[in-house]
C-alpha cells in the first residue's frame, strides 16, 4: 500500500510542480487556484492558517500578504520555519481554548482571513471521517466568530457527506457570499470540498 502511494505521488503533476517551484507541498496549488478565482487573501492581510503543517498554504499566504501582512500557522506537528519575519507559529491543537487564546494574543484579536486545509485523524470509514471533518470545520467557524474581522474571508476544507448541507446553511447566515468548489489540483478520488465564505457579516 505504502509503496503504491509513493509511486502515485511521484507521478502526480502537482507533486512534481511543487518540487520544481519550491513549494512545501502540492496543496499550495489548491490555495493558489482558489485565491486566483475568489480573491480570498489581500496584500497586508492578517491570515490565520489552521492545520498549517507542512506549510504549503502558509507559504502562499506569505506571498499574498507581503511584508505589510502577517501569517500565523497553527498545527499539532512542527513546521519548518520560514525566513519571513511576519510568520508566526503555534504548535498545538487549535480546537483547545488555551491555543485559541495564544492565537488571539499574537494576532491582536483580529484576522482578516482564516484558511484551513486541516484533516481529522482518518479512520478509513467514510461516514466517520466525514463527521470528524464536520467537527473540525465547526471548530474553525467557532474561531472565526471570535477573531474574524467584519467583511473578512474564510476557506475551509470539508469532506462531503450527510452533514455537509447543514454546514453550508450555517455558513450562509454568516457570510454575504458563499461558494463551494473543488480545485483541479484536488485529487479526483478525494471526497474533499472547499468552502469559501466572503465578507463576514459579524
Amino acid at each position: 500500500m505504502g509503496s503504491k502511494w509513493q509511486v502515485e505521488k511521484k507521478k502526480d503533476p502537482y507533486y512534481k510542480r511543487a518540487k520544481g517551484e519550491d513549494y512545501r507541498s502540492r496543496a499550495s496549488f489548491k490555495l493558489l487556484q482558489l485565491d486566483k478565482k475568489y480573491k480570498i487573501i489581500k496584500k497586508g492581510s492578517a491570515v490565520l492558517d489552521l492545520g498549517a503543517t507542512p506549510g504549503g498554504w502558509s507559504q502562499v499566504a506569505l506571498e499574498k500578504v507581503g511584508e505589510e501582512g502577517i501569517v500565523l500557522g497553527v498545527d499539532l506537528q512542527k513546521i519548518k520555519p520560514f525566513p519571513e519575519k511576519n510568520f508566526h507559529f503555534i504548535r498545538g491543537d487549535f480546537t483547545k481554548k488555551e491555543v485559541q487564546e495564544k492565537m488571539i494574543d499574537i494576532m491582536d484579536g483580529k484576522a482578516d482571513v482564516i484558511i484551513s486545509d486541516a484533516s481529522p485523524s482518518l479512520s478509513g470509514i467514510k461516514d466517520v471521517d466525514h463527521l470528524r471533518s464536520i467537527d473540525l470545520a465547526n471548530s474553525v467557524i467557532g474561531i472565526a466568530d471570535n477573531i474574524l474581522e467584519k467583511n473578512g474571508n474564510i476557506l475551509i476544507k470539508v469532506f462531503q457527506g450527510e452533514e455537509f448541507k447543514n454546514l453550508i446553511e450555517e455558513l450562509r447566515k454568516k457570510f454575504k457570499v458563499l461558494k463551494t468548489t473543488k480545485p483541479s489540483s484536488s485529487r479526483k478520488k478525494s471526497s474533499e470540498m472547499y468552502v469559501i465564505g466572503l465578507k463576514y457579516k459579524q
